[in-house]
């Protein structure tokens, strides 16, 4: 390891940003949408994430990409269709620790700092993790949400299960319709513009169920905002620090992150709002891949890594192409090699492949909140592991 820098200013915090109401609803112009990712703490209060002092080293050893293809939806594309019609800000690819790859574009670097969006879920699904390792949630996957967030005690989320809601199986209806104004996911997001203590859990509470726990899956935002609640309320504190001694810190991210917090004070925006550097991202996926371990010692329950980031089972029997709160490969490439990635809307992936060693992350600011993108990026991370087999 090497030693960090010394901090300076933030080189993009001057330039002008949207409404994070536009960002959801995929109003934003382009260069605008761009500003704003790399900019998200200015849209809500934020804590830091501190890195330390020794930086983890992502040695170079450069590939070949340039004559990468792949065929997607009856078509012909390469790496720069890839990057251009992808609207790509930024991309780093791992092997064996060692950047096989890396570009950045539209004004990114090394140093920019670029919103997450959903891949916060999968980060706040591993400190759920790392707290039942340490014991603070003594019951393990069996831990009942009302006994860790009061605010639902008496709500239909009170008996739901820490696995079912790893697998956003409550049983309790949500709709994440992200540019619906009057969806529950909005209705969260405005309780975050609100600012207010308890704002979120406000919105939780007052939904109903509509399955019996376990047997439905239904994609909610929300409940990784319970699940957040559960966090802070095991390890006594805020998922920022804890996230910062258990991570961020002994294994070497080489800066500081920020996360959106609810209100001052407040706890996480557990499914979102978590801004780091590309290369701090990989280095996320790089320790998954090395399953869980830091500085020797692992992190994670025995375990945990293969059951969060393999397909689950409801109770009915019917499988999920979904661990806890990671997506499991949906390309026949990606399942054969046992491949699971984070994603976010509008782009954003940590792809891991084990089976190949590999880590791809991807930044981008394509111009909807949905997974629909011109060029399908699971396609894509296949291609690039098929060349880089090639090159060895």
């Amino acid at each position: 390891m090497s030693e960090r820098a010394s901090s300076t200013p933030y080189r993009h915090a001057h330039e002008p940003i949207g409404d994070v109401g536009d960002a959801y609803s995929g109003r934003l112009t382009p260069d605008l949408a761009v500003n704003t990712y790399r900019n998200i703490d200015r849209l809500f209060p934020s804590r830091v994430i501190p890195a330390g002092d020794a930086v983890r080293a992502l040695p170079p050893a450069p590939a070949d990409l340039g004559d990468l293809c792949l065929r997607a939806g009856g078509n012909d594309y390469d790496l720069f269709d890839y990057l251009a019609l992808n609207s790509v800000t930024g991309l780093l690819v791992l092997q064996r620790g060692r950047v096989r790859y890396e570009t950045y574009q539209r004004g990114n670097a090394p140093d920019t700092r670029w919103m997450s969006m959903s891949l916060a879920k999968s980060v706040t699904s591993t400190l759920a993790g790392m707290a039942i390792r340490d014991g603070l949630i003594a019951e393990g996957l069996a831990a009942r949400v009302g006994d860790y967030v009061p605010a639902l005690a008496e709500s239909d989320y009170a008996a739901v299960s820490l696995r079912d809601l790893l697998m956003m199986a409550s049983g309790v209806g949500w709709d994440e319709t992200y540019t619906d104004p009057d969806s529950d996911r909005r209705a969260l997001l405005q309780a975050q513009r609100a600012q207010r203590p308890g704002a979120t859990m406000a919105v939780m509470a007052g939904l109903r169920r509509v399955a019996a726990a376990g047997t439905v899956h239904n994609y909610s935002t929300g409940e990784t905002q319970i699940l957040a609640e559960v966090v802070r309320g095991a390890v006594g504190g805020s998922l920022s620090d804890y996230l910062s001694a258990k991570l961020w810190r002994p294994y070497g991210m080489e800066s500081d992150a920020t996360w959106w917090i609810e209100s001052p004070g407040g706890v996480e925006i557990g499914g979102s709002g978590i801004a780091a550097t590309l290369r701090d991202y990989a280095r996320f996926g790089q320790f998954m891949l090395e399953g869980g371990v830091v500085q020797g010692q692992p992190t994670l329950p025995e375990g945990w890594i293969a059951a969060a980031t393999r397909p689950t089972q409801l109770a009915g029997g019917e499988t999920l192409d979904y661990g806890y709160m990671w997506w499991t490969g949906w390309t026949e490439a990606s399942r054969r090699d046992g491949a699971y990635t984070a994603r976010g809307i509008h782009g954003q992936y940590v792809y891991i492949n084990p089976a190949r060693e590999l880590v791809i992350v991807q930044h981008a600011a394509a111009p909807k909140p949905k997974f629909r993108m011109v060029i399908e990026p699971m396609t894509f991370f296949d291609a690039i592991a098929a060349r880089l087999d090639e090159a060895t």
